[in-house]
């Protein structure tokens, strides 16, 4: 079943992507996911290739998406989005349910999953432009989905002030690390979720 208010929620927001190696699942936290026509009703999700879920998705073209919300805690991005899942499972003694599809999405601070299979893909070097067509889409609740401002500003912990400013700041907009300097260099790599300088924004 296909609800189209699960639809609306991918208006904005973080999600949360599930994949599998047809064992053991995995999940990482992503922030483009987009409904591209609606009958059939078809999505995109903009992966790094260096996330493990990016090599997984190519070998077996299914995935959930959680759109998180508001009220998730700092804990869900550490736990899906600051590190790889080849050699932990990032369900581990977290609380998840089971789609139509067999994979896991998160049943708390999400207002809507999605499952989807991929249909088409794109390599643009860093990333992978999967488009996926819907198979499942159903509304948890009313609560807002988090966008990535809200995150920044209401959930990522604020980091301790230095005395001493080490020049211009840089923050990922994926994962929220925040560089300093005076320039950031054109191939520089985030040290926590590996994307690359076009997704970080000047914010000081």
């Amino acid at each position: 079943m296909i609800e189209k208010e699960a639809m609306y929620k991918l208006t904005y927001g973080l999600f949360v992507l599930t994949t599998t190696d047809g064992e053991k699942q995995n999940g990482c936290i992503v922030n483009t996911v987009s409904m591209i026509t609606d009958s059939p009703k078809r999505i995109t999700v903009f992966v790094n290739n260096a996330n493990y879920s990016a090599e997984l998705l190519k070998k077996t073209g299914v995935f959930n998406v959680s759109v998180l919300t508001e009220s998730a805690p700092f804990d869900i991005f550490k736990q899906f989005g600051f590190s790889s899942g080849r050699d932990t499972d990032k369900f581990a003694g977290g609380r998840y349910a089971t789609s139509e599809n067999g994979l896991y999405y998160l049943p708390e601070h999400t207002n809507a999953v999605l499952s989807a299979k991929v249909v088409d893909s794109y390599d643009y070097g860093s990333h992978t432009l999967f488009v996926a067509e819907v198979t499942e889409a159903k509304t948890l609740s009313s609560e807002k989905s988090v966008s990535y401002e809200y995150y920044l500003n209401h959930i990522k912990p604020k980091p301790e002030a230095k005395k001493e400013s080490a020049g211009k700041k840089w923050v990922c907009k994926i994962c929220g690390y925040v560089y300093e300097g005076e320039e950031l260099p054109p191939d520089y790599i985030c040290p926590i979720c590996k994307h690359p300088a076009e997704d970080f924004e000047l914010i000081g």
